[in-house]
């Protein structure tokens, strides 16, 4: 069975789930209240090794998520982790922004000081393939923003799905969206992306909607959550508090968490096989992830059920290894 194949893939994530050992990761995100609250847990967890941070327009325009992701860095104590900047514009389409949901720094009302550092030299597509392909079969790719920077990567080195440990992205849905009635904002960002990727013959790990919305922080976790010093007090809780505006009565969900989360811990999600492509033309539903479980061919495990409890104890306890650098 050729490595990279779905069902290679399927294969090599159920032997990882049993398992125990240190994730190396690059994360391709665009901070973003979320993004950020997932470069803090991939910073703060001892089982992931954050390799690098490469960056895309999504939530806020590329400018400004390389400065947050830089600022966050050296927030967390994740100075030095290189940050590459990338796609400023989807693939085809105009860029959409998310500054309604996220505010016009992207973190809400966090006030991070201005970073030290500068972004990397070089493009986030060719950090990604240069980074991959000097360890096969070690590094996982997760994505948190719009599939642009991934898109472009697999145009232009189509051995990159065989050459990852595997692929998680934070995106999509089975069923409902949050940015349509169809669609995910991730995927609806730049859906000839999305298509691209979920089309170029790895299995994608997809965290989206399903689990996410699962996900809020609700009074008990945020009163958890304020014991953690100027990391809740400065970063998680300003950050968190602006997603109010679209957080239901179970409070903010910190959906790009998942990603890293899972990561880190898998058996906090139960993932099932299916089909996944991309609407690209459909004037109502353009973006939506269309999931078929029953497909004999899948391309994709899609996460389904996520224990809740668990999850905010893990993020948590990561969270708390970092405010205790910090005090």
């Amino acid at each position: 069975m050729a490595p990279g194949s779905p069902s290679a893939g399927l294969r090599e994530v159920t032997s990882r789930v049993v398992g125990t050992m240190t994730a190396t990761i690059i994360l391709d995100c665009d901070p973003g209240i979320d993004d950020a609250l997932a470069i803090a847990f991939a910073a703060g967890h001892p089982g992931i090794d954050l390799l690098g941070i490469t960056t895309v327009a999504g939530n806020v325009g590329l400018e400004q998520t390389t400065r947050n992701a830089l600022a966050v860095c050296e927030f967390v104590g994740a100075a030095g982790t290189p940050v590459t900047a990338g796609c400023a514009t989807p693939l085809v389409r105009p860029a959409r922004d998310a500054r309604a949901v996220h505010g016009e720094s992207g973190l809400g009302g966090a006030k991070l000081p201005p970073p030290a550092a500068r972004p990397a030299a070089g493009h986030a597509i060719d950090y990604i393939i240069d980074t991959v392909r000097a360890a096969p079969g070690e590094i996982t790719l997760v994505a948190t923003g719009p599939l642009t920077n991934i898109a472009l990567a697999v145009r232009k080195e189509p051995r990159l799905p065989g050459l990852v440990r595997d692929f998680v992205i934070m995106g999509g849905s089975s069923g409902r969206g949050n940015t349509t009635p169809a669609a995910e904002y991730n995927i609806w960002a730049d859906p000839e992306a999305a298509a691209a990727v979920f089309g170029a013959g790895w299995t994608v790990t997809m965290l989206g909607l399903d689990v996410t919305l699962r996900t809020g922080a609700n009074a008990a976790v945020l009163d958890r959550m304020a014991a953690l010093g100027p990391l809740a007090s400065e970063l998680l809780l300003p950050a968190i508090d602006q997603y109010r505006s679209v957080a239901d009565a179970g409070g903010p969900p910190v959906h790009d968490v998942c990603a890293v989360a899972y990561v880190a811990e898998p058996a906090v999600f139960g993932l099932v096989p299916a089909l996944v492509e991309v609407e690209t033309s459909g004037r109502l539903t353009s973006g939506m992830t269309v999931t078929d479980f029953r497909a004999a061919e899948p391309n994709a495990l899609v996460a389904m059920t996520i224990e809740t409890v668990r999850f905010w104890d893990l993020t948590l306890a990561t969270y708390a290894n970092i405010a205790g650098l910090r005090r």
